[in-house]
């Protein structure tokens, strides 16, 4: 955990230790160095960010400077989400004049400019911009830590676990397994998308995730469980619902529903390279959808089919059919996912759980033989997948 704020001694109560004011001060420079991309860290940054490692010392004070304090973090956020002096100070309960005077304050520990002021207008410059998301942060990890210590307390361990899509079969078996062995944890799901779910594990809002290990961070560690036979879900009268498995060539004369992209990136590119490699670029629906469940709505209504891996069937819609894809025949990588530096102890019970399941399931034996080409370079197959096996 991230020591920020001091509690004893001759710093002021409420204080952020030398730590925590580097972590504000490296966003503000990074801004003014015309770094684009505010939420990207320097080496020497992400060495304060990361648990359970030696902590790396501050840059020394300067004489006579304040401790930067929470309130005033608070104070910061509201008058930016606000811009307005006089809904800032009613929000945080504080007179319009004592607002004014910690953000001075602020900006003067910072040593730049946050906030463009006029007599009738508040606007965030670049840098309060880049500011604006690590006080965020910081006090989200703040608040996480006071609800981590009421949980220790209450002696109940808990795991946060974060799935792509709720209609995927494998990430819940996982969690019965641990479960019947673990009835003490209790664990909170969470839906998000891919890169969601690397920004969640990377701040400590997600103990492990499910997904795809094609495009991890580098502080991200991932873990093989499953190779998932791909296939196609049609409506029950469509031909295809006839043939024991449908071949890869034959979707060239279907519209193709992918998922949304912010969601499945990697499974959308891992069809659009199978079809190009069949021969074909595929006719891609022009809708999108933000579950598996609302593509089977457009499933049943004959507006286009839709390929995912076959640990969808198990919620498939009534109405629908889902058939193996064959010449070739490829399986989609599941892997566990978590930051490298996440000290939860469930971490591993949970890759332990997912072991014994893959081997009671054959999760990490293809169904059947792969035939023809693997998909190209970027794309993840059975032979192909760089992840290691549990």
């Amino acid at each position: 955990m991230i020591d920020l704020v001091a509690g004893r001694g001759r710093r002021r109560r409420g204080a952020l230790v030398p730590r925590g004011l580097f972590i504000l001060r490296e966003c503000t420079r990074r801004s003014l160095a015309g770094n684009s991309d505010p939420t990207s860290l320097s080496p020497h940054f992400t060495k304060h960010l990361d648990w359970g490692r030696r902590p790396v010392s501050a840059p020394p004070r300067q004489a006579g400077v304040v401790g930067m304090e929470l309130r005033q973090l608070r104070y910061f956020v509201a008058l930016a989400e606000e811009l307005h002096f006089g809904r800032a100070a009613a929000r945080e309960h504080i007179v319009q004049s004592a607002l004014s005077q910690q953000i001075q304050r602020l900006e003067r520990e910072v040593g730049v400019r946050l906030l463009d002021r006029t007599t009738h207008h508040v606007d965030l410059t670049s840098a309060g911009a880049a500011f604006l998301i690590e006080a965020r942060q910081i006090l989200d990890h703040v608040g996480r830590d006071g609800q981590a210590a009421r949980n220790a307390v209450a002696s109940a361990p808990t795991l946060r676990v974060g799935i792509i899509d709720a209609g995927y079969d494998t990430m819940p078996q996982i969690l019965r397994e641990l479960q019947s062995n673990h009835p003490d944890i209790t664990i909170h799901q969470v839906e998000a998308g891919s890169t969601e779910q690397y920004r969640q594990l990377a701040d400590g809002r997600l103990d492990i995730a499910i997904g795809s290990a094609t495009r991890l961070p580098a502080e991200v560690t991932s873990k093989l469980i499953r190779l998932d036979p791909l296939g196609v879900l049609v409506p029950d009268d469509h031909p295809f619902a006839d043939l024991d498995d449908v071949p890869v060539a034959a979707l060239a004369d279907e519209v193709l529903l992918l998922g949304e992209e912010a969601q499945s990136p990697e499974l959308n590119q891992f069809v659009i390279t199978l079809c190009r490699e069949a021969g074909f670029t595929p006719t891609i629906y022009e809708g999108t959808v933000q579950s598996s469940r609302a593509a089977a709505d457009l499933v049943l209504q004959h507006r286009c089919v839709y390929c995912v891996p076959s640990s969808f069937r198990t919620s498939s819609r009534p109405g629908t059919t889902w058939r193996p894809l064959t010449e070739p025949a490829m399986h989609h990588p599941w892997s566990l996912l978590w930051h490298d530096a996440n000290p939860s102890p469930h971490i591993a019970t949970v890759i332990n759980s997912a072991r014994r399941l893959a081997e009671r399931l054959d999760w990490l034996e293809p169904a059947g033989p792969a035939t023809g080409s693997s998909p190209g370079e970027g794309a993840p197959s059975a032979t192909g997948h760089s992840d290691e096996v549990v």
